[in-house]
Protein backbone atom coordinates (compact mmCIF):
# COMPACT_ATOMS: atom_id res chain seq x y z
CA UNK A 1 0.00 0.00 0.00
CA UNK A 2 3.15 2.61 1.30
CA UNK A 3 4.38 1.72 -2.52
CA UNK A 4 1.68 3.16 -4.22
CA UNK A 5 1.07 6.08 -2.67
CA UNK A 6 4.72 6.89 -3.22
CA UNK A 7 4.23 6.04 -6.61
CA UNK A 8 1.15 8.17 -6.73
CA UNK A 9 2.78 11.03 -4.89
CA UNK A 10 5.49 10.34 -7.51
CA UNK A 11 3.37 9.93 -10.81
CA UNK A 12 1.84 13.89 -9.26
CA UNK A 13 4.64 15.72 -8.56
CA UNK A 14 5.87 14.96 -12.31
CA UNK A 15 2.34 15.63 -14.17
CA UNK A 16 2.71 19.04 -12.69
CA UNK A 17 5.92 19.58 -14.12
CA UNK A 18 4.34 18.55 -17.85
CA UNK A 19 4.15 21.62 -20.12
CA UNK A 20 0.60 23.00 -21.03
CA UNK A 21 -0.94 22.88 -24.52
CA UNK A 22 -1.58 25.73 -25.89
CA UNK A 23 -5.20 26.42 -25.09
CA UNK A 24 -4.55 26.32 -21.56
CA UNK A 25 -2.36 28.87 -21.68
CA UNK A 26 -4.16 32.09 -20.30
CA UNK A 27 -3.47 35.24 -21.44
CA UNK A 28 -1.18 38.03 -19.45
CA UNK A 29 -2.77 41.16 -19.10
CA UNK A 30 -1.19 43.97 -21.25
CA UNK A 31 -3.00 47.62 -20.97
CA UNK A 32 -5.27 48.24 -23.79
CA UNK A 33 -3.46 52.05 -23.28
CA UNK A 34 -0.53 50.76 -25.29
CA UNK A 35 -2.41 50.44 -28.23
CA UNK A 36 -4.81 53.62 -27.97
CA UNK A 37 -2.52 56.04 -30.37
CA UNK A 38 -2.76 53.36 -33.41
CA UNK A 39 -4.74 53.88 -35.94
CA UNK A 40 -6.94 51.31 -37.07
CA UNK A 41 -4.61 50.40 -39.96
CA UNK A 42 -2.15 50.12 -37.95
CA UNK A 43 -4.15 48.03 -35.23
CA UNK A 44 -5.17 45.66 -37.89
CA UNK A 45 -1.31 45.35 -39.11
CA UNK A 46 0.13 44.77 -35.14
CA UNK A 47 -2.75 42.34 -34.82
CA UNK A 48 -1.74 40.53 -38.18
CA UNK A 49 2.16 40.85 -36.60
CA UNK A 50 0.97 39.26 -33.52
CA UNK A 51 -1.48 36.83 -34.42
CA UNK A 52 1.21 35.43 -36.63
CA UNK A 53 3.82 35.24 -33.72
CA UNK A 54 1.36 33.70 -31.57
CA UNK A 55 0.59 30.86 -34.33
CA UNK A 56 4.45 29.68 -33.81
CA UNK A 57 4.73 29.92 -30.50
CA UNK A 58 1.27 28.09 -29.92
CA UNK A 59 3.08 25.08 -32.79
CA UNK A 60 6.32 25.50 -30.43
CA UNK A 61 3.84 25.12 -27.54
CA UNK A 62 2.06 22.07 -28.30
CA UNK A 63 5.34 19.99 -29.74
CA UNK A 64 6.46 20.81 -25.96
CA UNK A 65 3.21 19.51 -24.72
CA UNK A 66 2.98 16.26 -26.50
CA UNK A 67 7.19 15.69 -25.96
CA UNK A 68 6.31 16.04 -22.51
CA UNK A 69 3.57 13.60 -22.64
CA UNK A 70 5.34 11.09 -24.67
CA UNK A 71 8.23 11.33 -21.87
CA UNK A 72 6.15 10.62 -19.67
CA UNK A 73 4.18 7.58 -20.86
CA UNK A 74 7.54 6.06 -21.19
CA UNK A 75 8.84 6.95 -17.91
CA UNK A 76 5.49 5.85 -15.95
CA UNK A 77 5.60 2.55 -18.02
CA UNK A 78 9.25 1.50 -19.03
CA UNK A 79 11.85 3.82 -17.93
CA UNK A 80 11.56 5.93 -14.82
CA UNK A 81 14.68 8.02 -15.71
CA UNK A 82 13.15 9.01 -19.01
CA UNK A 83 10.76 11.68 -16.40
CA UNK A 84 14.11 14.11 -16.03
CA UNK A 85 13.33 14.55 -19.89
CA UNK A 86 9.77 16.59 -19.44
CA UNK A 87 10.21 20.38 -20.23
CA UNK A 88 7.44 21.65 -18.28
CA UNK A 89 6.66 25.10 -18.48
CA UNK A 90 9.02 27.48 -19.37
CA UNK A 91 10.10 30.81 -21.68
CA UNK A 92 8.05 29.93 -24.35
CA UNK A 93 5.25 29.34 -22.56
CA UNK A 94 5.44 33.04 -20.60
CA UNK A 95 5.63 33.97 -23.95
CA UNK A 96 2.68 33.09 -25.56
CA UNK A 97 1.05 34.47 -22.50
CA UNK A 98 2.36 37.92 -23.39
CA UNK A 99 1.17 37.50 -27.35
CA UNK A 100 -1.82 36.32 -26.67
CA UNK A 101 -2.43 39.29 -23.94
CA UNK A 102 -1.60 42.08 -27.04
CA UNK A 103 -3.89 40.00 -28.81
CA UNK A 104 -6.27 40.78 -26.47
CA UNK A 105 -5.80 44.35 -25.87
CA UNK A 106 -5.36 45.18 -29.42
CA UNK A 107 -8.97 43.83 -29.78
CA UNK A 108 -10.37 45.73 -27.29
CA UNK A 109 -8.90 49.40 -28.80
CA UNK A 110 -10.55 48.06 -32.02
CA UNK A 111 -13.92 47.54 -30.73
CA UNK A 112 -13.33 51.11 -28.65
CA UNK A 113 -12.33 52.65 -32.06
CA UNK A 114 -15.12 50.87 -34.39
CA UNK A 115 -12.18 49.45 -36.77
CA UNK A 116 -14.21 47.30 -37.82
CA UNK A 117 -11.45 44.08 -37.18
CA UNK A 118 -12.55 40.47 -37.00
CA UNK A 119 -10.79 38.36 -34.22
CA UNK A 120 -11.03 34.81 -34.24
CA UNK A 121 -10.67 33.03 -31.04
CA UNK A 122 -9.77 29.61 -30.59
CA UNK A 123 -12.67 27.22 -29.21
CA UNK A 124 -12.32 26.82 -25.41
CA UNK A 125 -11.33 22.94 -24.74
CA UNK A 126 -14.06 21.07 -23.03
CA UNK A 127 -13.64 20.69 -19.30
CA UNK A 128 -13.67 17.76 -17.54
CA UNK A 129 -16.90 15.84 -17.39
CA UNK A 130 -18.66 18.08 -20.25
CA UNK A 131 -19.99 16.29 -22.93
CA UNK A 132 -18.98 17.11 -26.99
CA UNK A 133 -21.39 19.29 -28.62
CA UNK A 134 -23.99 17.56 -30.77
CA UNK A 135 -23.06 17.22 -34.31
CA UNK A 136 -23.69 19.72 -37.05
CA UNK A 137 -26.91 19.13 -39.15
Amino acid sequence: MRGCSVALLLGSLVLAGCAKDAAEVAPTYISPITYQSYTCQQLGQEAQRVSAAAAQASGAQDQRATNDKVAMGVGLVVFWPALLFTKGNDENTAELARLKGQMDAIEQVSIQKRCGITFQHAPVPPTAGSSPPPPAS
